[in-house]
């Protein structure tokens, strides 16, 4: 499989440790050799000396084809492919959400941000984080499920699931360009808001579609009929 190159600092020390922890796990000389000669295909598309984590060495074990879902990565990762794109000069844009039941407000809200930049990184509440914001009974879909219907949306360029109740430690990390939130909230209710000012980021508040809730549509799902 071709790859870009951005870089191939550390690319050799990476095989040596790949070759070496293999070999200790009991792999033979061969396969120690390809895996270390994948790492190495990882390592230098990434920016700077850089580490390879082992869902990315793991999903480039796989058939291309039969990946669901490459977009929906840990934090780590995240942070690499974040920091390739702020080297080759791109805007990297920010949203958060529980997008359960996804609608035409989502895909709205995911397409007005991916305007405002040129990545889109989509932070996605955990299971554990909705059904504490939401109360029982949410989310209606899982995080996994979640996680890959938004992926497959074409604005949607990375998204991170968070444990936490709000998405501030990820907004930190990622020093996004600029922050996308929905109209009905207020700039001093969007979290993160002011440490993306702070380095001189914007925050965007998106239009809404009327007549789209994830509530109303539960509630109608929960209407009896006759």
């Amino acid at each position: 499989m071709t790859r870009e190159v951005y870089d191939v600092s550390g690319a050799g020390d990476t095989v040596m440790a790949v070759l070496g922890a293999a070999l200790g796990a009991g792999a033979s000389y061969l396969d120690a050799a390809r895996l270390a000669n994948l790492a190495a295909g990882i390592v230098v598309g990434k920016v700077g000396t850089a580490a390879v984590h082992a869902p990315e060495l793991i999903e480039t074990l796989i058939d291309r084809d039969q990946v669901v879902n490459r977009k929906l990565v840990p934090a780590a990762p995240a942070l690499d492919h974040v920091a390739r794109w702020r080297k080759n000069g791109l805007r990297i844009g920010f949203t958060n959400g529980v997008f359960d039941l996804l609608h035409p407000g989502h895909v709205s809200l995911l397409r007005q941000a991916r305007a405002a930049c040129d990545r889109l990184v989509v932070g996605l509440n955990s299971d554990a984080s909705t059904a504490r914001l939401k109360g029982p009974g949410r989310p209606v879909n899982p995080e996994t499920a979640r996680g890959a219907v938004l992926a497959a949306i074409a604005a949607v360029d990375l998204v991170v699931i968070f444990e936490d109740d709000t998405p501030l430690s990820l907004i930190a990390a990622i020093k996004p360009d600029v922050l996308v939130k929905g109209a009905d909230y207020k700039l001093d209710q969007v979290v993160g808001a002011d440490l993306v000012r702070s380095y001189g980021g914007e925050v965007i508040l998106a239009e809404l579609s009327p007549g789209h809730s994830t509530t109303a549509t539960i509630a109608r799902l929960n209407v009896p009929r006759s």
